[in-house]
C-alpha cells in the first residue's frame, strides 16, 4: 500500500525561525545580533512618553547615592549615567554631590566612600571599596575629575613597579590604566590642570634620578621628562595657583626649600623658603588660599598669607575631636579633618570663629571599629 505523504504548509515565519536558528551557530551572526539589539535599545526613549530632553530632567534630579540603582535599568540609562551630557547638566543645575574618597591602611588598604548629611552635619559612610593593589605599600593617589588614581606601589616580594589602577566613580568600576615610564614606590605626586605628575621615590635607577613623568587626560598617556634642575630630594607638591610649589629637603643639612615649577613655561624659580614649613603637615587650597594642619605642638589650622610670606594660625583644634594623624580636604568653603577612625572634625570657613584660640567646629566621633589612619583624601563631584 503506497504511503501518504502530508503535505506541511509553507509558512514565511516558521522559514525565518528556521533559518535564523540555523545561523545562530554562527558567532559572527550572534555578534551581529547582540549589536543590533544594543544599538535599538541605545536608540529607545530615555522615558516612554516623554522626549529625552524632559526624562534627563527628572532622572538628574535623583540623588547620587542611588546612581547605582539606575545604572541597572537599561543599557541607555548605564550610558547617560556616563556621558559628559549628564554630569555637565547636574554641575550647571547645581544637582551634582561631592563625595570624599579616603584611602585607609590596616591589612592592605581600603577606600571608604564618605557624604556629607546635612540633616546631622556630619559625614557618614556610605560605600567601602578594595582596591585591586591593596596588598602594596608606597603607593600615590590622585583624582582627576570623576577618577581616582592608584598608581606604583611595592611590597615584600615585589620591587617597585608602574603600573596604575584607576576607579571610575561615573561607572563605579576599576580598570587599569596606561603604566608610568618609570616604575616608583614612595614617591611625590600631585594633580593640576588635568594631569598628573610624579617623580622622585625608590626603585628608580641610574638613568631616572632627576627625572619625572607626566600624565595627560585629554591623551590618556603618559610621557618622561628630564631636567637637571630636579633634585631627588623633592618630598613634597602642592598645586597652588596653576603652579607646581616644591618642597625639598637638603641632603647636606637636613634643612627644607621650596621652589615653583611653571607648567606653561616648563621653568624652576625660587620660592620663599617659609612655605616649606608644610613638609610634614596636610595641605588643602579653598578659594585659591593654601591651608595647612600642623600637627607638631598640638593640632592647628595654619593659613599661608602671600603678600606677607609667612604661615598665620587660623586657630587650635583638639586633639582629642581630631585623633591625629590626619587628613585635610575641602567640599566648596568647609574643610574637614579625617583623623583615626575616620573621626571628623567640620570647619566652616564662612564662620570660622575661635574661643580663647580654638576654632569654633562640628565633630564627628570614628565612623569605624578599627583606628586605621587615613593616608590620603580626594573629594570627586559628579
Amino acid at each position: 500500500m503506497a504511503s501518504i505523504r502530508t503535505a506541511v504548509p509553507f509558512s514565511p515565519a516558521s522559514f525565518c525561525v528556521n533559518r535564523m536558528n540555523h545561523h545562530l551557530e554562527s558567532s559572527d551572526y550572534q555578534k551581529l545580533f547582540c549589536r543590533k539589539m544594543d544599538s535599538a535599545e541605545l536608540q529607545t526613549p530615555l522615558l516612554h512618553g516623554l522626549p529625552d530632553e524632559i526624562a534627563l530632567l527628572c532622572l538628574a534630579r535623583v540623588p547620587r547615592q542611588y546612581h547605582n540603582a539606575l545604572r541597572c535599568v537599561s543599557r541607555g540609562w548605564k550610558a547617560l549615567l556616563s556621558s559628559e551630557e549628564w554630569h555637565s547638566y547636574r554641575k550647571r543645575n547645581n544637582l551634582a554631590e561631592s563625595w570624599i574618597y579616603v584611602i585607609c591602611r590596616g591589612t592592605g588598604f581600603k577606600c571608604y566612600v564618605l557624604v556629607p548629611d546635612p540633616t546631622t552635619r556630619s559625614l557618614k559612610v556610605i560605600q567601602v571599596m578594595e582596591p585591586p593593589c591593596s596588598g602594596r605599600e608606597g603607593v600615590s593617589i590622585e583624582t582627576l575629575d570623576r577618577r581616582l588614581f592608584l598608581m606604583g606601589g611595592c611590597s615584600w616580594l615585589k620591587d617597585a613597579n608602574d603600573e596604575v589602577y584607576c576607579y571610575d566613580a561615573a561607572s563605579n568600576h576599576w580598570s587599569k590604566a596606561p603604566p608610568m615610564p618609570t616604575a616608583r614606590c614612595f614617591f611625590v605626586s600631585a594633580a593640576l590642570n588635568d594631569k598628573i605628575y610624579v617623580t622622585g621615590g625608590l626603585g628608580l635607577t641610574d638613568k631616572s634620578p632627576n627625572s619625572w613623568d607626566i600624565y595627560d587626560k585629554a591623551t590618556d598617556s603618559w610621557f618622561s621628562h628630564k631636567n637637571p634642575m630636579l633634585t631627588p630630594d623633592i618630598v613634597k607638591f602642592v598645586a597652588l595657583d596653576d603652579e607646581l610649589v616644591t618642597i625639598h629637603k637638603a641632603s647636606w643639612n637636613r634643612m627644607y626649600f621650596a621652589g615653583i615649577y611653571d607648567p606653561v613655561d616648563q621653568s624652576w624659580r625660587g620660592k620663599e623658603n617659609e612655605i616649606a614649613l608644610c613638609w610634614s603637615g596636610p595641605t588643602v587650597v579653598v578659594d585659591g588660599m593654601l591651608y595647612m594642619l600642623d600637627q607638631s605642638l598640638g593640632t592647628k589650622l595654619m593659613v599661608w598669607l602671600n603678600e606677607t610670606k609667612q604661615w598665620v594660625m587660623v586657630g587650635r583644634l583638639s586633639d582629642k575631636l581630631t585623633r591625629p594623624p590626619c587628613e585635610l580636604v575641602a567640599i566648596g568653603r568647609k574643610i574637614y579633618v579625617i583623623g583615626k577612625g575616620l573621626s571628623t572634625v567640620t570647619i566652616d570657613m564662612d564662620m570660622a570663629a575661635r574661643v580663647d584660640g580654638f576654632l569654633v567646629s562640628s565633630s564627628t566621633g570614628p565612623l569605624m571599629e578599627h583606628d586605621f589612619s587615613p593616608e590620603k583624601c580626594s573629594v570627586i563631584t559628579i
